[in-house]
């Protein structure tokens, strides 16, 4: 069955763009942190006509399917996961969907499912407009299909997490049928194959556009939302009902082919304030102002605690250089060549971790890469805050800071050009720099648990004290997060031979006591359970459970069978999630 199914995907995509074999499939089964698995194939359609025969086949031989894009996720969420799967698995992987389309003056965007944030950027840029997010995962080329179905991005705060109720998908229904879902608001005829050949072909003018029934296009509550900073639940968070809708939170569980998304004034001018503290209660004084009393929000606000600042500094250089010199557009190649060379130093017995060492190695040689201001506050303050402010809220922050500093414990930068960036930048390489981290220290590290929190709106005491009894467990902690929504990114790099599910359970149960939500928006992916709300969202999108099955450690057989995964089966997981480093040597 599997060689017909594969001859059939090489008649639809051609054979230079299936894939087949451990070798040829590594880059796409293998996730960019967590997850690993058998499949049967990986192709890459050219078309969404080809995308939906190559979904018709795959459906057609009864194999499990996972949608994928850039698979830059962060928690094993577009890639198998381990055994347990009760058929072949094929990846389709939309990178060659990479078309954008401007609609009303560039006020929305049409995105095919490989299209990236930053390619978006690009594009919007020359009319002065913005997506719903700039900063973060674009760096690594991440989908703007995927934010959507992920819940991702939020750290905008004009704009809120990426969401849209416009989109155009196809699911598997409750009798195990294809059916294409035209919620796309524009008129592209009634048969599939007819609506599909017509949007990639672009085939449709502004007269076939319409509302859709007043369906938005973006977040339009959440700047109002974060500013109920006496609410007693976070802002934003994955299994938050209020956004889910169809493709919106879907996380894989129905087939995208295009979403529809609103677009955002550029600001004119823009200025970068850096706060140092080492009270954290001083930065909750000043969230707490900024949502509570200004007029005009911020663009942006982050916060990196001095460990996470030194580790990127360090471990994250490489990659910063290289987005300084060469844009975030060459970042997926780069991880691209980087993944074959890891394919090859495993097939020869060396190991999967060879080139982040050589690569560590190398920017040892390369010079300092921070601005000196920067460093000074490195070495000052442990906690630190970036404000990413436009227009007159600029003003109105120079204003307030210089009202509460000197006064207050801490101090602040107004950054040139160059110092700001450099802070978004270096903020924005933590990712990398913790698995570059571990891949160095592999004899120390067991491996890294990654929690993805959002704390409720009303919490003040908002920076982590764990027990000593975990805390001790632990080598290095890694804090990030975009602090106005108080969306915390707490990553532990762990001793060597420590339990990594037991300390996770441990750290969650601190969580739940301070009423934080998890994860905030990242998705559930393989390493967090869903919670019943997206579990029944996930049934109602995928009845026969045909897409990304598994994901959020529900079943992964057909129909839903199994309701949760097995004791057996976890432990198989955790092999994959946290064993694979010490596998490689």
């Amino acid at each position: 069955m599997i060689t017909t199914l594969i001859e059939r995907l090489r008649s639809i995509a051609g054979d230079s763009h299936v894939h087949v074999g451990a070798g040829a499939t590594r880059r796409f089964r293998t996730g960019y942190r967590y997850g690993d698995g058998e499949i049967a194939a990986a192709v890459q359609p050219g078309t969404l006509l080809e995308q939906w025969h190559v979904l018709q086949a795959c459906v057609d031989s009864d194999v499990a399917i996972i949608l994928q894009a850039a698979n830059t996720g962060l928690t094993g969420g577009s890639t198998p996961f381990g055994n347990g799967y009760d058929r072949p698995i094929v990846i389709i992987n939309t990178m060659r969907l990479s078309r954008v389309d401007l609609i009303r003056d560039g006020a929305q965007v049409i995105c095919l499912p490989g299209a990236t944030l930053e390619s978006l950027e690009r594009r919007l840029k020359p009319l002065g407009r913005e997506p719903h997010s700039v900063i973060g995962s674009s760096c690594i080329g991440a989908s703007v299909t995927g934010g959507v179905c992920n819940n991702s991005g939020g750290s905008l705060v004009h704009r809120g997490p990426a969401y849209t109720q416009l989109s155009l998908f196809a699911r598997v229904n409750a009798e195990g049928k294809l059916e294409l879902v035209n919620h796309l608001g524009v008129e592209l005829g009634q048969n599939s194959e007819d609506v599909l050949a017509r949007l990639d072909r672009g085939d449709y003018t502004a007269a076939d556009i319409h509302d859709e029934n007043g369906a938005w296009a973006s977040d339009r509550e959440y700047a109002n939302y974060v500013r109920d900073i006496d609410a007693s639940t976070p802002a934003r968070f994955n299994a938050d009902p209020r956004r889910h809708y169809e493709v919106s939170g879907s996380a894989g569980k129905v087939a995208v082919f295009a979403v529809r998304m609103d677009t955002f004034a550029a600001e004119a001018q823009e200025q970068v304030f850096y706060v140092g503290s080492n009270d954290p209660a001083v930065l909750q004084t000043i969230r707490r102002h900024v949502l509570g009393q200004f007029r005009n929000l911020p663009i942006a606000g982050e916060y990196m605690h001095a460990d996470a600042f030194g580790a990127a500094q360090t471990y994250g250089k490489d990659l910063f250089v290289f987005i300084q010199k060469f844009g975030s557009v060459n970042v997926p190649r780069a991880y691209a060549a980087k993944s074959w060379f890891d394919g090859v130093t495993e097939m020869l017995g060396l190991g999967k971790t060879l080139s982040d060492r050589l690569l560590q190695t190398l920017s040892r040689l390369l010079p300092e890469h921070l601005p000196r201001r920067l460093i000074d506050y490195r070495d000052r303050y442990a906690h630190h805050l970036m404000f990413r402010t436009g227009g007159a809220c600029i003003a109105e922050m120079r204003d307030y800071l210089n009202s509460i500093f000197p006064g207050l414990n801490g101090d602040f930068l107004e950054c040139t050009k160059e110092e700001g960036q450099a802070a978004f930048l270096n903020r924005f390489v933590t990712g990398g720099a913790v698995v570059r981290y571990r891949a160095v220290h592999r004899k120390t590290i067991e491996d890294i648990v990654a929690l993805d929190v959002a704390l409720p709106r009303d919490t003040i005491n908002w920076f982590e004290t764990l027990p000593e009894e975990i805390s001790d467990k632990i080598a290095l902690k890694i804090y990030v997060g975009h602090f106005l929504c108080q969306v915390m990114h707490q990553e532990y790099l762990v001793h060597k031979g420590v339990d990594c599910e037991a300390l996770e359970h441990a750290i969650m149960k601190t969580l739940d006591v301070r009423g934080a939500e998890y994860p905030a928006e990242h998705n559930v992916g393989h390493l967090y359970e869903a919670k019943p709300a997206l579990k029944a969202f996930y049934r109602q999108l995928d009845p026969t459970n045909s897409f990304n099955t598994g994901i959020g450690k529900t079943s992964r057989l057909r129909k839903w069978e199994a309701v949760e995964v097995t004791g057996q089966q976890e432990a198989a997981n955790d092999a994959c999630a946290c064993g694979d480093l010490r596998q490689s040597g």
